[in-house]
């Protein structure tokens, strides 16, 4: 028993502390490109003709790239060897709308805005969604799955996947919207009562990813249904997915570098603890089993003392004279 609490404070605390602390990810992470067209050597369309979906633009006032389409394969990294492009480590990528999504040279990425306060003070403490894979890979889905997890805790915003549309605020679209799925992703948003709220996930519910074209998909979630955020990736980090939630809801909107600057000393703090007293109760259960055991020694030799007296009957109160 001891042991297993050992354990469970050695593991400390296993949430994330995002977004009071600014996520810690790793350098090979693919988030917000950087642009720096000035590398270009004259006339070269290389990075362009590389992208699977047409995501690049070369202009002559800078690169431009659409994040809806952009599938974060590196294909335009390995074509350009003067490294016009490369990815930061940012994950804010979601938008309100999809030009928004298109990141000029130059230029911020313009990130989601809240809702209206009106939907704010519906949602905004609680929010259930409607999940519909509309014909993806399940890169997404996992995603979304994956923030119901000990390390995202999607419940501790509000925020959880129901399985009816009934029962439903919105729906959190995945997949190129195939034409199978078509009308079955517009029956499931008709089912949702109003007001409600519709979230694209993924470079397929955007734009429709690599089957950009394809006459049996419809090009992304808005040519069904209208969208109200756009998530962009192949498939989108989780903290990319939460981000996006959570500016929709208005939790984004304190100061951001200073949240990433501070500590989360109460985390840390608990955590150090918890690490402190594992040697105090470890001890405690070694030094507790072994007085137990030297307790049931000496139980043993009184015993067996007290059966070698077998001419000494026991006596008690009441006995004959």
């Amino acid at each position: 028993m001891f042991d297993i609490f050992a354990a469970r404070l050695r593991q400390g605390f296993r949430t994330a502390a995002y977004p009071r602390v600014a996520p810690e990810l790793p350098d090979r992470f693919r988030g917000l490109p950087v642009l720096d067209g000035s590398r270009c050597p004259e006339g070269c369309a290389a990075c362009a003709e590389a992208c699977p979906t047409g995501a690049i633009h070369p202009a002559p006032d800078g690169l431009s790239v659409d994040l809806g389409r952009c599938l974060f394969c590196s294909d335009c990294l390995r074509s350009c060897p003067e490294g016009a492009i490369s990815h930061s480590t940012d994950h804010r990528l979601a938008t309100r709308s999809r030009q928004d999504l298109l990141l000029r040279e130059g230029q911020g990425l313009a990130r989601a805005a809240a809702l209206d306060e009106k939907m704010r003070r519906l949602f905004g403490r609680s929010l259930k969604l409607r999940q519909v894979s509309a014909g993806g890979c399940n890169a997404c889905e996992a995603d979304i799955n994956v923030l119901g997890t000990v390390v995202f805790d999607l419940g501790r915003f509000g925020i959880q996947l129901v399985a009816s549309p009934r029962h439903a605020d919105g729906l959190i679209i995945t997949g190129p919207v195939t034409a199978n799925m078509a009308l079955a992703l517009k029956k499931t948003y008709d089912a949702v009562p109003g007001p409600k709220i519709v979230i694209a996930v993924g470079a397929c519910a955007i734009s429709g990813g690599p089957y950009i074209g394809h006459p049996e998909a419809a090009g992304g979630a808005d040519g069904v249904v209208p969208v109200d955020l756009y998530i962009p990736g192949c498939p989108p980090h989780p903290y990319t997915i939460l981000d996006g939630l959570l500016r929709l809801l208005g939790r984004l909107e304190h100061d951001e570098s200073h949240a990433a600057r501070r500590v989360d000393r109460p985390h840390a703090t608990a955590v150090a603890d918890g690490e402190a007293h594992v040697g105090e109760i470890s001890g405690v259960g070694v030094r507790r089993g072994n007085e137990g055991a030297g307790s049931r020694g000496d139980d043993d030799e009184t015993a067996s003392r007290t059966r070698g007296r077998g001419d000494e009957a026991p006596r008690h109160r009441g006995s004959g004279k």
